[in-house]
């Protein structure tokens, strides 16, 4: 299954060549872009049945990705929040698990890592959709603790 997936990045050319990797390599959908905190946060709390991934900069046109995870952290218990950024120190890892991420990656060096947990991820919801019922369908009522 394809995983809907939303990503808030600043840098088009990063954007646009993310979303064709992983396209591609991937099993995911692009639902939707932003480049700033405000857009990445209103749509992704606002739309909360509409995606399965949200990928999140912590460098933004404006904001932070800081900002939108927190905003994201009460979420669905199957959709995944993920950081893909340049600044991945140990204390910002600290700091984005403190906020709830379910996985951090470098963009320098762990793009590979990325499309692996996307991989894995879809399988999960997969999984999740077989069992009918609750799994998939009623994911975005519950609320992650």
């Amino acid at each position: 299954m394809k995983m809907k997936t939303y990503l808030v990045e600043d840098n088009p050319t990063i954007r646009e060549n993310l979303i064709s990797t992983l396209e591609e390599l991937a099993p995911i959908e692009a639902v939707g872009t932003a480049d700033t905190e405000e857009e990445g946060t209103a749509w992704l709390t606002g739309n909360d049945a509409q995606w399965d991934l949200a990928i999140v900069d912590m460098f933004l046109k404006s904001g932070s990705g800081l900002g939108v995870l927190e905003a994201c952290r009460t979420r669905g218990t199957l959709q995944k929040l993920v950081v893909f950024s340049n600044y991945t120190s140990r204390e910002m890892r600290l700091r984005c698990i403190q906020l709830g991420v379910d996985a951090v990656f470098d963009k320098s060096t762990e793009i590979d890592a990325l499309l692996d947990y996307c991989v894995a991820q879809s399988e999960n919801l997969d999984a999740a959709a077989s069992k009918g019922g609750q799994g998939y369908q009623g994911y975005s009522r519950l609320q992650r603790t």
